[in-house]
C-alpha cells in the first residue's frame, strides 16, 4: 500500500455501536490507509485493526477544555492536533454525516486537504426550518445556512448513500455538481443464510431500527394486529431502543401484537436473529420534521442472509431491492398493504423459498463491500487530486 495515500475518516464520536459500516468500510480500503479521526473515543463499537487519533482537548482540566471549545468554535484547529495528524502526511479527508463535517472542516483547511462528506439521511433531509427553530439545539439553528456555505468550498465534495438522497440534497440547496452517489457495500460473507431453510422457520417478522418516529415501527405493529388474526404462531422480533419504545409496547399490548421487544443489541445478535426470521420488515416514514431514511443498509443485511425484506425505506425501497423479486415495497403508512404482504410471505413458502434465493443472488451481485469500496477508493482518487 502506497503509505502516502492516507485518509482521515471523520467522526465526532468513535464509533457509535450503530455505525459498524463506517468501520467496515474502512477496513476494507486496500489502496488508501485510513485513520479514524474524532473528538471523543466511544465505548460502544470496537476499533481493533484500525488507526485512531483523538483531536479532543490536551487534558480533562477546566482550562484544556475551555481552551479547545473557545479554538473550535472560530473554526480553528489546535497546534497540538495539527501537530500529530501532519505527520501521517494525509491526503484527503472524509466526513461522515454532514453535522459532524462543520467540525471535521477545519482540520481539512489546517492540513490543506480536500474533504468529502458522506450525507446519511437526517443530516440533509431534515427540513431546514426545523433546525432554523432551534429544535436541534441552540447552536444548530445556523446548520442550514453553514452547511451549504460549506458546499461552496471548492474542496469540499459530498456523496449521497442513494440516488432518492442525491435528490434531497440538491432539493437543500447543494450544486448537482457537487454530489455523488456511493452505495455502502456489505461484507456477504459475514452474512450468509443461516442453517434453517426460509420456509421452514417460525413466523418471524423482524424490525432492526432505533425506536423512533422514521423508523415507523408503530406501522408494522398495527399491520401485525391483522397478521396475528390470520397467521398462527406469528411474531414480531424488534430489536432497538429509543424514546418511543414504551408506547409500542403499549400499542403492541392493546392491538393483541405478540411482539418480543429485545432492545438495543450488538451485530453478533441481530445476525442470528436474521438468521431466525422470515420476513424482515423496515417500515420507514418521512418523519414530521422532513426526516427519512436515507437507505436502510439493514435490508442489504437480511437479503444477503435469505430474509426476503417489506418496506417503505425512501432509498431502500426504490435502490436497495427488487420489488417482487426479494421482497416487497409499500407506500409509506399504508398498514393494509403491508399487512397483506406479510400474511403472503408468512404463509407461501413457495413465493418466500424463491424471493430467498433471489435476494442472496442481488446482494453479492450489486452490493459487494469490496466491489463498492474500490469504486469509493476511485472518488477518493479524484478529489485528491482535484
Amino acid at each position: 500500500m502506497d503509505s502516502q495515500k492516507v485518509v482521515l475518516v471523520y467522526r465526532n464520536d468513535l464509533l457509535p455501536l450503530s455505525e459498524t459500516f463506517i468501520k467496515h468500510q474502512s477496513i476494507a480500503l486496500k489502496e488508501w490507509r485510513p485513520i479514524l479521526v474524532g473528538r471523543r473515543l466511544a465505548t460502544q463499537l470496537g476499533l481493533e485493526n484500525l488507526e485512531v487519533r483523538t483531536i479532543g482537548p490536551a487534558s480533562a482540566t477546566f482550562g484544556a477544555r475551555v481552551s479547545w471549545k473557545i479554538a473550535a468554535a472560530l473554526g480553528h484547529l489546535p497546534s497540538r492536533s495539527k501537530a500529530l495528524l501532519q505527520s501521517d502526511h494525509v491526503r484527503l479527508l472524509h466526513a461522515h454525516f454532514a453535522t459532524d463535517a462543520l467540525d471535521a472542516w477545519p482540520v481539512a483547511k489546517a492540513l490543506r486537504v480536500p474533504m468529502l462528506v458522506t450525507l446519511h439521511g437526517y443530516d440533509i433531509n431534515t427540513d431546514r426550518e426545523w433546525w432554523e427553530r432551534g429544535n436541534g439545539g441552540f447552536k444548530m439553528r445556523f446548520y442550514p445556512r453553514r452547511v451549504l456555505s460549506l458546499a461552496r468550498q471548492k474542496e469540499v465534495h459530498f456523496i449521497a448513500v442513494s440516488e432518492a438522497l442525491r435528490r434531497q440534497a440538491i432539493q437543500f440547496g447543494i450544486a448537482p455538481e457537487k454530489i455523488s452517489v456511493q452505495y455502502i457495500g456489505i461484507d456477504a460473507n459475514n452474512f450468509a443464510p443461516g442453517p434453517t431453510p426460509i420456509s421452514r422457520r417460525r413466523k418471524d417478522v423482524l424490525f432492526v431500527g432505533r425506536l423512533v418516529e422514521k423508523k415507523g415501527c408503530e406501522y408494522l405493529i398495527q399491520a401485525m394486529s391483522k397478521v396475528c388474526a390470520q397467521v398462527p404462531g406469528s411474531r414480531a422480533i424488534i430489536i432497538g431502543d429509543g424514546p418511543l419504545r414504551k408506547e409500542l409496547e403499549a400499542l403492541a399490548t392493546t392491538l393483541n401484537v405478540t411482539a418480543e421487544f429485545c432492545g438495543a443489541q450488538d451485530s453478533s445478535y441481530v445476525k442470528r436473529a436474521i438468521d431466525a426470521a422470515r420476513v424482515f420488515c423496515l417500515p420507514s416514514v418521512t418523519a414530521r420534521n422532513g426526516d427519512a431514511e436515507g437507505f436502510g443498509l439493514v435490508l442489504l443485511e437480511a437479503q444477503a442472509a435469505g430474509v426476503p425484506v417489506i418496506t417503505s425505506a425512501r432509498g431502500g425501497a426504490e435502490e436497495g431491492m427488487l420489488d417482487g423479486v426479494t421482497g416487497y415495497c409499500f407506500p409509506e403508512r399504508n398498514v393494509a398493504g403491508l399487512g397483506h404482504r406479510l400474511i403472503e410471505l408468512l404463509t407461501r413458502d413457495d413465493i418466500v423459498d424463491q424471493m430467498s434465493a433471489r435476494a442472496v443472488e442481488y446482494v453479492k451481485e450489486n452490493f459487494d463491500l469490496s466491489k463498492r469500496t474500490r469504486e469509493l477508493e476511485r472518488l477518493y482518487d479524484l478529489v485528491s487530486q482535484s
